[in-house]
């Protein structure tokens, strides 16, 4: 799954490649970087996908969860985008499904980060790939859960020049 070297290179080797399947074991945890979600976040968000709600909008309504909430959808695309970027960069073949649990609301200046541990690992018959499944928690800057998501996903395997 490497891109093809190139001249300029060296054979050097590339940075950020995601992690083969061969390369996950189950009960294997992992930690995602922290961000806090910002109005701009919010806003961005929900114009993109229509989500105009006035619970997302109005700054001034203080609905039945407190503070300024925003879409789990968010919280997760957010998560999302920190595992897609780190650890299935070059790796992840497709999102097979995922379950959603959500715990307790988000809101705008909440920071989010995720733990991630592999539950299960399967080749499959053809492809060198496997069917990953993990459990993926995320928890808000006090160290609450704030959702909760399990997900089965197509992972790549080494090539025999990996």
């Amino acid at each position: 799954m490497q891109p093809e070297p190139t001249a300029t290179d060296g054979g050097a080797t590339l940075l950020g490649q995601g992690l083969f399947w061969q390369d996950m074991r189950v009960g294997a945890t992992f930690r995602t970087y922290t961000r806090t979600i910002t109005e701009t976040d919010l806003v961005s968000f929900v114009t993109l996908t229509g989500m105009t709600d006035s619970a997302f909008l109005d700054a001034t309504l203080v609905g039945p969860m407190g503070g300024r909430p925003v879409p789990g959808v968010l919280t997760l695309s957010i998560i999302e985008g920190f595992i897609i970027q780190s650890l299935i960069r070059g790796t992840g073949l497709a999102m097979l499904g995922y379950t959603l649990e959500p715990l307790a609301p988000v809101h705008v200046g909440d920071t989010v980060h995720a733990i991630i541990e592999f539950t299960g690992v399967r080749s499959t018959s053809t492809g060198n790939r496997a069917i990953v499944d993990s459990t993926i928690t995320i928890f808000n800057q006090r160290a609450e859960p704030v959702m909760r998501y399990s997900s089965r996903r197509l992972i790549a395997g080494r090539t025999e020049a990996e």
